[in-house]
């Protein structure tokens, strides 16, 4: 199967591709892409569902790899490493799976240790399809017509969607406070999905969309009230949504520092699939889910 990779730092350089004789082309993307530097954000967030997955694989996954970042002076490369292994301190031990273009102090086949921050990806291949790889979805995705055909083919016929992402749930990133208000539905428990809300800034975001006159904290304050209230009564009358056996993927729009928009792919055991795009909002109590974006 073939393996990308990808060289960063060299801000210089526009997206192109670069020849690697008897392995994959190198797809470069200069260091400042948003869409990359998510991707290896994205990576390191879930990289404790990879350690779960290598210490007990399931029986569909047939490949693991890990991307790391490799430095030689004053130069960069990101390599993957075949047959993965963490010690007990946490340090990862792999195979170089590519031939080094301007990394000259490690070679391909040679077993090496890193240090874990220096991981940027991780992949999986579970019946043929990927699981993880951020950096090559980052890659795709700034890939058209015959460019993405070719890319594709690089693959050795993986399978390529939306994905799986495995966000702790927790207030610590958006994507984790989403999972955090679904896995209250799950449990019925109507107080932790009210604690995963903040009214107070949804009513802010809806008045100042629906009224072209100036808004005050006394008006946000009552609306917001109102949305609570609203809120508690349509999941006691109407029951919680479940999500149990739901596998899901995100998507980030960032509206600013503190603002997402969270678009979330959810795919059903029966085959259906759905979205939404979700508005959350940063506080001194970590992310929190607003309301839907329409």
């Amino acid at each position: 199967m073939g393996l990308l990779t990808k060289l960063f730092g060299k801000k210089e350089q526009t997206e192109n591709v670069r020849k690697r004789k008897d392995n994959p082309d190198v797809y470069n993307i200069p260091s400042e892409s948003e869409r990359m530097n998510w991707g290896i954000k994205k990576a390191k967030l879930t990289l404790h569902y990879f350690e779960s997955c290598l210490k007990n694989p399931k029986t569909n996954q047939q490949y693991f790899s890990v991307k790391v970042k490799i430095e030689e002076n004053d130069k960069t490369e990101h390599l993957w490493l075949t047959d993965p292994d963490f010690d007990k301190e946490g340090n990862l031990f792999g195979i170089v799976g590519n031939e080094p273009i301007d990394i000259k102090k490690v070679k391909i086949d040679q077993k090496i240790g890193i240090d874990r921050n220096l991981i940027s990806d991780w992949m999986i291949i579970e019946d043929g399809r990927l699981i993880g790889g951020y950096t090559i979805r980052a890659i795709r995705e700034g890939l058209k017509g015959e460019s993405l055909q070719n890319f594709d083919k690089s693959l050795g016929g993986m399978y390529v969607d939306d994905g799986e992402d495995y966000f702790k749930p927790n207030f610590e990133t958006p994507e984790g406070a989403i999972l955090s208000i679904e896995e209250a539905y799950d449990n019925d428990d109507l107080d932790k999905a009210v604690s995963c809300k903040n009214f107070i800034k949804e009513a802010e975001l809806m008045l100042k969309k629906t009224l072209k006159t100036e808004i005050n904290n006394d008006l946000i304050d009552k609306t917001a009230e109102v949305l609570k209230l609203s809120f508690i009564k349509s999941l006691q009358d109407d029951g919680m949504p479940k999500f149990k056996n739901i596998k899901r993927a995100f998507k980030r729009q960032k509206i600013s520092d503190d603002h997402f928009v969270i678009t979330e792919i959810c795919y059903y055991p029966d085959g259906r699939k759905s979205s939404q795009r979700l508005n959350t909002f940063k506080t001194e109590n970590g992310w929190k889910v607003l309301n839907p974006e329409n």
